[in-house]
C-alpha cells in the first residue's frame, strides 16, 4: 500500500492525464458536432441577444445575455464556469470569454474582464460556448501541493488520519444531544460530529435523510463554533443546504453561483446580500458620480488649451478619488458580509477563490464527498481543522474521463479511504422515500440488508385497487428478449438509442397515466420520471414525449434525464431504459452498477425497468436483478403490450 505522500503524487500525476484528457474530448467534440447538436446537449447557447450592459462589483463589466429560442431547454452551464461570447457571422472575431455570474433558465449574467465590448457584438447573430474549466484543475492542483508539502502542523495530521497513519479521536460527550424530529441513527450520526475532533462521516443510502441529518448537525455546530463552511462539488447540493439552512434562521452567504433559483437561495448570495445592505445606496450614489466625472472629463479634446487640460485633469482626479471611496466602501460591505454569515456554502473551487483567501475554519463539512475527486476534497480541507463528510460511496461515483486514470487510481475518492477507518461513520438506516419492495434489491446488494424502510412508505402504491394491476405492483420489469429491438448509435454523438424501446416506455406510460386519471379521486398530481443512462436514448424520448398529443396535459409533471440528473432526487413513478440490446452482450455504462444504484432507488410507489434479458444477463448484478424481479413475480414481456 502506498505511503500518504507516494499516493498524493500519483494523484497529481493522475489529475495531470485527466485534464490532459478532459481538454482533448473537450477540443473534439467542438470540432466534431455542429451548432445544432451542440445547443441540442446545453454547451451552446445560439441566437443570443445582449439585453444589458453595466459595471458590475469589482470593476468588471457584466452582460446580461438571454437566449431567443429554445427556452427553457435543459443546458450545462452553471455559475462560477467559463464562458465565451462569440459572433456567427465574423469568422475572424475573437470570442470574448467570461465568468457566468448568474444563470437563470434563458438569461446569464457574465462577468468579462475588458473595458469594453468589440465592435462585432453590435452586428446581431450572437451566441454563447461553455469554456474548458482550467481552474478546477488549477486549484487541486494547488491542494495537492498544500497536502504533499504539510509538515508539523493541522493540515499534516488530517492527512495523516484520513491515511490511517494517525487514529482518528473523539471527546466524550456525557450529556449527549436528542433532537426529536431526528430518528435513532440521525442522533447517533450527529453526536458522533459533536465528538470528532478532526473526522467523522454521515453515510447516508438513497431516502434515509441525509441533508435533515447534515443541517442539525450544522446547527449544533454552531453552538461552540462562529462560522463554518459548507462544501460540495455540486452546485445543487449546495442550494439545497443553503435552502434548509435558510429556514432553519441561520445566515448563509452562499458564494458562487446558484443552479435552483429559489427565493431562499437567491437572497442568500453576496449580491443580493450587498444589494440589501444599507450603505448599498450610498455605494451606488459615489459610482454615479464618478462616472459622471469621467463623462465630463471625456468631452474636454485634445486641441484644447492649458486650461482646458487641467480642468480635465481635475475632474479626472476628482472621479478617481470617488470611485476610490467606492471602492474603500464596497470592501466594508463585503467584509461585513463574511462577518455576520454563520455559513459560508460554496463548491471546493469557489472555496479557493479570491474572496476566501484569507479565511480559516474551524470545520468544513462536504457534502456529496463520494461524488468527488479525492483532489477536489482537499480544497476546502486545506482551510479547516476538522473536517464532516457526507454523502453514499455505493451511489454516484465522481466522474473520470481518461480511463488511465481511472484504473490507477484517481475514482478512489477521499470519502471512501476513510469510510475504511473504524469508528468514525454513522449509516443512516431508516429510509422514507420507496416501497419496501423497491428497496430490497438494493438494500440487499449495497447495504447489507441493514435498511429499514419506514412504516409510512412501507408499503406505499399508486394504488390498492387489485384491478388496476399497473398501479398496485411497485415494480414491473418488461423484457424485451427476442423481440428485435436493436440499439443503434448515432455516429456525430457516439452515443446509442434503442427507438423501440422507447416507444415501448411511452405506451406503458400512457397505459398507466390512463389507469390513474379513471382511478384518482385524490386530485394528486402524479411526478414522473424516465431515466436511460445515455443521452441520444433522453433526447430521443423527450422528442417524442413533446410531439405526443396525449401526453401533452402531463408533460409538466414528466422530468426526462440521464442517471446523474437525477441524484438527490425522487418521484413517484420512475421509468428507467437500459437501451443495450446486442448480439455480443456489450452493456457498456449499464457496468457502473453505482449509477445503476441511484437510478433504482429515486421512485416512491412504482418502478419501471425495461430491457433486454439476453443481453443484461451476462454481468452478475444484472442476472441478480433478474432473479429477484421472479422472485417477487415482477416479470413482464414486452410481448404483453404489443399491439
Amino acid at each position: 500500500m502506498l505511503q500518504p505522500i507516494e499516493r498524493l503524487q500519483l494523484l497529481q500525476k493522475l489529475l495531470k492525464i485527466e485534464r490532459d484528457e478532459d481538454f482533448n474530448q473537450y477540443k473534439e467534440y467542438f470540432s466534431r458536432n455542429n451548432i445544432n447538436y451542440r445547443k441540442q446537449n446545453g454547451v451552446t447557447w445560439y441566437p443570443v441577444i445582449i439585453t444589458n450592459t453595466e459595471i458590475g462589483l469589482g470593476e468588471y463589466l457584466t452582460l446580461d445575455i438571454e437566449r431567443t429560442t429554445n427556452h427553457n431547454e435543459p443546458h450545462q452551464f452553471t455559475g462560477g464556469k467559463n464562458a465565451a461570447l462569440f459572433s456567427n457571422t465574423h469568422e475572424d472575431a475573437q470570442p470574448v470569454n467570461g465568468i457566468i455570474k448568474v444563470i437563470n433558465p434563458n438569461k446569464i449574467r457574465l462577468s468579462l474582464n475588458i473595458d469594453e465590448l468589440p465592435d462585432w457584438c453590435d452586428d446581431g447573430k450572437l451566441g454563447i460556448n461553455l469554456l474548458f474549466d482550467e481552474n478546477s484543475y488549477r486549484e487541486m492542483n494547488i491542494a495537492l501541493e498544500k497536502v504533499i508539502n504539510a509538515s508539523n502542523n493541522r493540515l499534516a495530521t488530517l492527512r495523516d488520519i484520513m491515511y490511517g497513519i494517525i487514529p482518528p479521536t473523539f471527546n466524550r460527550i456525557d450529556n449527549p444531544v436528542f433532537i426529536d424530529r431526528l430518528n435513532k441513527s440521525q442522533n447517533e450520526a450527529v453526536q458522533k460530529i459533536i465528538a470528532a475532533q478532526a473526522i467523522a462521516i454521515i453515510h447516508g443510502p438513497p431516502g434515509t435523510g441525509k441533508t435533515t441529518t447534515l443541517v442539525q448537525a450544522i446547527r449544533q455546530t454552531l453552538k461552540t463554533e462562529k462560522q463554518i463552511l459548507v462544501c460540495s462539488s455540486s452546485n445543487t447540493a449546495v442550494d439545497l443546504l443553503t435552502e434548509k439552512l435558510h429556514r432553519e434562521g441561520i445566515n448563509v452567504l452562499r458564494l458562487g453561483n446558484p443552479a435552483r433559483i429559489s427565493e431562499e437561495v437567491l437572497m442568500n448570495t453576496l449580491d443580493a446580500k450587498m444589494a440589501a445592505h444599507e450603505s448599498y445606496k450610498e455605494l451606488k450614489k459615489y459610482r454615479k458620480t464618478a462616472e459622471e466625472y469621467f463623462r465630463m472629463a471625456g468631452k474636454y479634446k485634445r486641441t484644447f488649451g492649458r486650461e482646458e487640460r487641467e480642468q480635465r485633469q481635475l475632474l479626472y482626479a476628482e472621479g478617481r478619488k470617488i470611485l476610490n471611496d467606492a471602492r474603500a466602501l464596497e470592501d466594508y460591505i463585503f467584509d461585513d458580509q463574511f462577518d455576520k454569515a454563520q455559513v459560508i456554502a460554496c463548491t471546493p473551487v469557489v472555496s479557493a477563490g479570491k474572496m476566501m483567501r484569507n479565511k480559516h475554519f474551524s470545520t468544513v463539512f462536504i457534502d456529496e464527498a463520494a461524488q468527488a475527486l479525492e483532489p477536489m476534497c482537499w480544497i476546502p480541507v486545506t482551510r479547516s481543522d476538522r473536517v464532516i463528510f457526507a454523502g453514499d460511496h455505493f451511489q454516484l461515483p465522481p466522474t473520470v474521463k481518461s480511463r488511465q486514470a481511472e484504473t490507477e487510481g484517481l475514482s478512489i475518492t477521499l470519502f471512501e479511504q476513510c469510510m475504511r477507518l473504524q469508528n468514525i461513520s454513522i449509516m443512516l438506516n431508516i429510509q422514507y422515500r420507496m416501497n419496501e419492495l423497491i428497496m430490497n434489491f438494493s438494500n440487499k446488494k449495497f447495504y447489507k440488508n441493514e435498511l429499514i424502510a419506514d412504516i409510512s412508505v412501507k408499503d406505499h402504491v399508486l394504488s390498492y385497487n387489485a384491478d388496476e394491476y399497473i398501479l398496485n405492483a411497485p415494480i414491473d420489469f418488461i423484457d424485451t428478449a427476442g423481440c428485435g429491438y436493436n440499439e443503434i448509435t448515432n455516429p456525430e454523438s457516439l452515443s446509442i438509442a434503442n427507438p423501440e424501446e422507447a416507444q415501448l416506455l411511452i405506451k406503458h406510460l400512457k397505459l398507466l397515466l390512463e389507469q390513474y386519471v379513471q382511478g384518482n379521486k385524490t386530485g394528486h398530481e402524479i411526478t414522473i420520471g424516465i431515466i436511460s443512462p445515455y443521452k441520444e436514448q433522453v433526447q430521443y424520448i423527450t422528442t417524442k414525449i413533446d410531439e405526443d398529443e396525449e401526453l401533452k396535459r402531463f408533460r409538466s409533471c414528466i422530468a426526462i434525464k440521464t442517471v446523474d440528473g437525477f441524484q438527490g432526487q425522487e418521484r413517484d413513478v420512475i421509468y428507467i431504459s437500459l437501451v443495450r440490446s446486442n448480439d455480443l452482450r456489450e452493456i457498456g455504462f449499464l457496468n457502473d452498477i453505482r449509477r445503476m444504484n441511484v437510478a433504482l432507488t429515486r421512485a416512491r410507489k412504482k418502478l419501471v425497468v425495461i430491457g433486454d434479458s439476453a443481453t443484461l444477463a451476462n454481468h452478475p448484478f444484472y442476472k441478480d436483478f433478474l432473479d429477484y424481479i421472479e422472485s417477487i413475480n415482477a416479470y413482464k414481456s414486452a410481448w404483453e403490450f404489443m399491439g
